[in-house]
């Protein structure tokens, strides 16, 4: 059993997801990325954690400046009416009220992110050269010959790579090949899963090639201006994931900063490259402490395709959760989807799950306890001090989200079952008094679910546990029939 939070010493956790570009509007693969982090990081919470939990966007780079040329807007303007897309979904997706938002256009970042260049540079780790190669504008990354598939990138084999021959700043990752293998043996969890975490090192083992970090400003002037060359603008990437510290105070904040780091982060499997190995050796390069840990989500599918808005089939997240609400979208997320590989997302199979398993299951359930208890019990019966499965406390642990989720979803079965076994509502003729037996041990398992929902499902666990206090079913259904 888990032992009373009062009693825990407060400790600090911090957890991110990426940043998006904002060159379109958040699509359900983001929302899935967010509510996970959301649940680790309410989860944490829960055991006694002090949480800073960051998300944000990212505002800079070729990509952005073509999409706002062709929506015909300055790209401030355009940046900040895509920004404030994905600041709402905080409220959408009933994230914690704890979320920091961070925009890369942030004047507190712009200074972080030159000071990051700077102490890279005086370290040795930046140097300029002439350079030739293939540009993917939609990964925002040069690539290599090893790495295309019949000439093109393999993660967008429809989009011609774009040729750029230039004088940029360049970042030596060759130098880093020894230590991020040092960091990866040191530390045997820190790419989850073990499958991405096996890529990562084999991608590593094969050997590093220093990368661009710098565009030239006359043929990409949206970017940070590079500190020391005005010519030039930092390379989106580099810019970019320096927010994960510039959030929490560094360079000026050493205190806040150190209470902080280091960070637990989501990412997408196509990030495991720029997040597992080329931000690791970043922070190597000014002398600060890798991260803590990357968790690599799989990709959306829909019917078995990748989602895209090229083909058309991309699911919004608003549109969900305006049909069957936020929490629904929350469970299909956590239990539905695979923690770490891809998974299918369509609205059949959206609807199928909600009927099956929050309708006519958890919120049935709910029903059919509360109503046995307002009817037969004087008052709600005693509630055990605050307890977690070890079982349900240890999925979380390993963010393992759908192991967590089945957990619950096993004892919500088992209390269906309970209740046909013993029949407590025809009992209540012949044996009142053990019928009362059970149904209060009913609702003290129903509430001890709703504590299991907690970070899942939080305003389901508080209707719930609302319900247990007050000894009364729900005004209204937890989950209408669709």
């Amino acid at each position: 059993m888990m032992p009373s939070t009062k009693n825990l010493e407060k400790k600090s956790f911090y957890i991110t997801s990426t940043l998006p570009y904002v060159n379109a509007k958040p699509h359900i693969g983001f929302a899935m990325e967010l509510i996970r982090a959301d649940i680790i990081a309410r989860y944490k919470k829960l055991i006694g954690f002090e949480i800073f939990f960051n998300t944000g966007t990212d505002e800079h780079g070729q990509k952005i400046f073509q999409k706002a040329r062709e929506a015909g807007k300055e790209v401030k303007e355009y940046v900040d009416e895509y920004a404030e897309k994905f600041r709402s979904l905080k409220e959408l997706l009933n994230l914690t009220t704890d979320l920091n938002f961070v925009r890369t256009t942030d004047e507190f970042h712009i200074k972080a992110a030159e000071e990051f260049w700077r102490i890279a540079r005086e370290n040795g780790f930046i140097y300029k050269k002439k350079y030739k190669g293939l540009y993917c504008v939609s990964d925002e990354l040069f690539l290599t010959e090893k790495e295309l598939v019949g000439g093109r990138c393999p993660a967008h084999p429809n989009e011609e790579p774009t040729s750029v021959e230039e004088e940029n700043y360049f970042f030596k990752l060759s130098d880093f090949q020894n230590k991020l293998l040092e960091l990866y043996k040191s530390n045997p969890d820190f790419v989850i899963p073990e499958t991405r975490f096996g890529e990562i090192k084999k991608f590593v083992e094969s050997g590093l090639e220093d990368f661009s970090i710098s565009r030239l400003k006359e043929k990409m002037p949206w970017g940070i201006p590079v500190p020391t060359d005005p010519e030039h603008v930092m390379y989106v990437w580099f810019d970019a994931l320096v927010n994960y510290i510039s959030v929490i105070g560094w360079p000026d904040d050493m205190e806040r900063f150190n209470k902080w780091w280091p960070v637990t982060q989501y990412a997408g499997k196509d990030n495991l490259r720029q997040q597992a190995a080329m931000w690791q050796a970043m922070l190597m390069a000014v002398g600060l402490p890798p991260s803590r840990r990357i968790i690599i989500n799989g990709f959306i599918t829909s019917g078995g395709v990748k989602m895209s808005k090229s083909l058309g089939n991309v699911i919004s997240p608003t549109e969900i959760v305006e049909e069957y609400g936020a929490e629904a979208l929350r469970y299909f997320v956590a239990r539905e989807l695979h923690p770490f590989e891809d998974s299918d997302f369509t609205k059949e199979k959206f609807k199928e799950a909600y009927n099956a398993n929050l309708a006519n299951g958890l919120g049935n359930l709910v029903s059919r306890i509360m109503k046995m208890a307002e009817i037969h019990l004087e008052k709600p019966p005693a509630i055990p001090e605050a307890t977690m499965p070890e079982d349900f406390k240890g999925a979380l642990d390993r963010f393992n989200i759908q192991e967590a989720a089945n957990i619950v979803w096993k004892q919500i079965g088992e209390l269906d079952k309970k209740i046909q076994e013993t029949e407590p509502f025809k009992m209540v003729k012949t044996d009142p008094e053990k019928a009362k037996e059970i149904i209060s041990g009913l609702v003290v398992r129903l509430y001890t679910i709703g504590r299991m929902l907690n970070p899942l499902m939080p305003e389901t666990s508080e209707k719930i546990k609302k319900a247990v206090k007050e000894n009364k079913t729900p005004q209204k259904p937890l989950f209408l029939r669709k």
